[in-house]
């Protein structure tokens, strides 16, 4: 199971230690993110977790086809702006392809509006299967319905405690040519707390 984009690793090790029956990576591009996420399951002695530090276009060099049964990917930057940097875009879409096991899921953890939309709007264009959804995780027994681990970053629960909703989204790959979806969404208004660090910044 990988989590792409994976900050500190705190969901990476809460992964680990959710379900110590299967393997977790965690991939980020800078070391000093994942420093405290690899202490962590080295203090804890966590043998189902590790960490590395690449860029996440390299994917297909590190890991062999269908070699990754999940992906998760928790709280991008949606990236607004720039399509081809986004981590549900069919670009990187193509690249989990390659390395995710036909039957894999693809899990996505946001608080943002705009990606929710985005995200929706990509799987609905190309067919994709949805295999679970909604649009406010911890309203009323969704989160225990739709099977989420009760995993919660620092700043998850930041952002829930201002009153922000978090989005869910699973859905599996198929092996068609991927198109763009050419709508307009709404951009995020709201200033978000930094995924990586303690300064903020807007989407």
């Amino acid at each position: 199971m990988l989590e792409l984009g994976c900050g500190k690793g705190e969901y990476t090790v809460g992964l680990a230690r959710h379900d110590k029956a299967k393997n977790y990576i965690g991939v980020d591009v800078k070391g000093a993110r994942i420093w405290s996420g690899a202490k962590a399951i080295q203090e804890e002695g966590l043998g189902n977790a590790a960490f590395l530090r690449g860029e996440i276009e390299m994917i297909k060099q590190f890991f062999a086809p269908d070699e990754v049964s999940e992906i998760w990917i928790t709280f991008p930057d949606p990236q607004m702006r720039k399509v081809n940097k986004r981590l549900t875009g069919t670009r990187f879409i193509d690249m989990y392809r390659h390395v995710l096991k036909a039957d894999g899921c693809i899990h996505l953890k946001t608080d943002s509006p705009f990606l929710y939309t985005y995200t929706r709007a990509m799987i609905e264009l190309n067919g994709l299967e949805i295999v679970a959804e909604t649009n406010d995780l911890y309203a009323s027994d969704n989160r225990e319905r739709l099977g989420v681990p009760n995993i919660q970053t620092y700043y998850e629960q930041q952002w829930l405690s201002r009153g922000l909703t978090i989005k869910y989204i699973c859905f599996r790959l198929g092996n068609k040519p991927l198109q763009e979806p050419n709508i307009e969404i709404e951009p995020d208004s709201y200033r978000s707390f930094g995924r990586h660090n303690n300064t903020q910044h807007t989407h």
